[in-house]
């Protein structure tokens, strides 16, 4: 079974001279298998393609993708159009459960919702007819669906959604803070979740005042607090620190004990605590997507980082992720690249100190500590962005730095920005382990300005690492990143330390990113809002251990080496906590 894909946003026939048409063998024996449609576009046949793969080389907007698949994967759920994305399954809410999507961005997620919401209808991949319901819920004669289905066939399903990107949120409510969940508060229980979440101080405040963090957690606050059937949430973790999400998830688990709830999270470390079972996405993003059977939480993740799907024996990574502990030996021998002196600075109320450190050449330090203390002020006074109260910043080596929160992009395509930050953009290095690596090639010519969040977080990211410097500090870099994105970010920085005997700073609350990536650890310790004392670096598991035992949480390795969160108050918690390893190095058997 093959499909086709025209990515209409990429083709440009008038630019190209239709190369697909030129090249493509049927096409000139006879046949009509890809010509220019009524919009001006190609169009494939998908019944004539014989899948030679040439039309995809020789587009130069890498505006096709031809796909073969299975005949196992069936009839589609759902396909947008002629050449267009299909997706097929859906994953399974159950009353009683947080059911996990776990699978990169364009991969069928939001399509998903958009069905088990009553918002989109599946056309089973028929396209010159609506399908009726009957025929829909005959095709999920007997499975855990139908019922589910039924009801949303019938309009008797109220949905509560919480949006992916929140910086939408300002745009559409002008108010206050607490105008905005009063008008949620259908369920009463508003109360408690303004002190778990610790809203009540931003009661009083716009809502467009609120930072990235506080946005998110009146975003959970808000999708909660509604009376629903049917409750979905979209990333929980963007810019909430550790004991943020912990919070949030247990407000999540809570909810899900009566109603059926389902999460996409890219955190694996909170989806794996939070989730009882996930459903793995996989395809090819913009293309076609499949949505797995349910498999248990710890399975599911485990297999995802292997690239494996056993049941389905399908491969769909070259490479496992893997969890090494040989990143984080000490001793090694680097010369000092920068000397961190002792530093102080005060914010009104607030106040950091900053004790003095090294870093050292090609090494790449973990910058942890909780939302409010003071991170995002080290990395802009280490960048010169701002300047210390007490002390002096002598630097004699060069800083590329990478915002928390990324300044609106320009209307200039992406491949004019990244040209502007360096002189390597057409080598075979930059563009394999940059532009390749972080998957930019199909919005090189796109206005950076019409990006998705996501999407300018890569550039940004490219950009930071485009430019010549000696010290790279990257803050949060993992928002809004999917989670195939993520797993390959550590490789990419990593890289590009070790071939240029950089620095490098990551600031993120994505344990697993910091885990895979980091050597040594700077934590942040104090008051959040009140005061922050930066310490470090020190060796990985003395850094978590003071990180971790001041959050009050402790994590454990299992036998892929993956680190997992203990859930509060189990034996392996309590143990852990009691002989102070809150950061567990040895392999579990859980």
């Amino acid at each position: 079974m093959r499909i086709a894909v025209v990515h209409r946003d990429r083709c440009h026939p008038v630019k190209c001279g239709t190369e697909c048409i030129l090249y493509c063998p049927r096409v000139r024996t006879g046949d009509e298998t890809v010509v220019i449609g009524e919009n001006g576009k190609a169009v494939v046949s998908e019944e004539l393609c014989v899948g030679c793969g040439i039309c995809i080389k020789k587009c130069p907007f890498e505006a096709i993708d031809i796909v073969s698949l299975p005949e196992e994967v069936g009839e589609p759920t759902h396909r947008y159009g002629v050449n267009a994305f299909a997706l097929y399954g859906l994953p399974i809410p159950v009353e009683g459960r947080v059911t996990g999507l776990l699978g990169p961005n364009g991969i069928g997620k939001s399509t998903s919702l958009q069905i088990l919401a009553g918002m989109l209808r599946p056309n089973m991949g028929e396209l010159n007819r609506e399908v009726p319901w009957k025929e829909i819920l005959a095709r999920y004669s007997g499975t855990e669906l139908q019922m589910y289905l039924q009801r949303v066939s019938e309009n008797r399903l109220k949905t509560s959604v919480k949006p992916q990107y929140i910086d939408f949120i300002p745009k559409r409510f002008r108010g206050t803070v607490g105008e905005l969940l009063a008008s949620t508060d259908e369920r009463s229980m508003l109360d408690r979740y303004l002190d778990v979440l610790s809203l009540r101080p931003l009661l009083p405040r716009p809502i467009g005042t609120l930072s990235g963090g506080e946005l998110q957690r009146v975003a959970i606050a808000a999708c909660l607090a509604r009376e629903a059937d049917f409750y979905f949430l979209d990333e929980i973790t963007p810019f909430l620190d550790i004991y943020q999400r912990m919070a949030a998830a247990e407000l999540i688990r809570q909810v899900a004990l009566t109603r059926p709830l389902l999460i996409v999270e890219h955190d694996l470390a909170i989806l794996d605590m939070l989730a009882e079972t996930v459903h793995i996405a996989y395809g090819t993003p913009g293309v076609f997507g499949i949505i797995t059977q349910p498999k248990g939480v710890r399975v599911g993740i485990n297999q995802y980082l292997e690239g494996y799907l056993a049941e389905e024996n399908v491969r769909f990574r070259d490479h496992p992720v893997v969890f090494e502990q040989r990143l984080h030996a000490e001793g090694a021998d680097r010369k000092v690249l920068l000397t961190i002196p002792a530093l102080t600075k005060r914010y009104g109320d607030f106040s950091l100190r900053i004790h003095p450190g090294e870093i050292r050449c090609g090494e790449i330090l973990g910058v942890v500590g909780a939302n409010g203390i003071g991170k995002s002020t080290f990395a802009r006074l280490l960048a010169g962005e701002e300047a210390p109260d007490g002390g002096r910043i002598e630097t004699p080596v060069r800083i590329s730095y990478k915002p928390q929160y990324i300044a609106e992009m320009p209307d200039e395509p992406v491949e004019q920005i990244l040209r502007r930050c360096t002189t390597r953009f057409d080598t075979s290095f930059f563009q394999h382990e940059v532009i390749q690596a972080l998957s930019l090639h199909p919005i090189l010519q796109a206005p950076a300005s019409t990006l998705s969040g996501g999407e300018q977080q890569r550039v940004a990211i490219a950009a930071c690492l485009a430019r010549d410097a000696d010290l790279y500090i990257l803050d949060e870099p993992s928002a809004h990143l999917d989670v195939e994105q993520r797993v390959k970010l550590p490789r990419i920085i990593r890289s590009h330390a070790q071939g240029r005997e950089a620095g490098v700073l990551v600031i993120d609350h994505d344990i697993y990113l910091i885990d895979i990536l980091s050597e040594g650890l700077i934590v942040f310790s104090g008051e959040p809002g009140l005061r922050g004392d930066a310490k470090g670096p020190f060796p990985m598991q003395e850094g978590m251990n003071r990180f971790l035992g001041s959050l009050g949480v402790s994590f454990r390795r299992d036998r892929s080496g993956r680190p997992r969160i203990n859930k509060p108050g189990s034996f392996l918690d309590r143990e852990q906590k009691a002989t102070g390893a809150y950061y567990y190095a040895e392999v579990s058997k859980g």
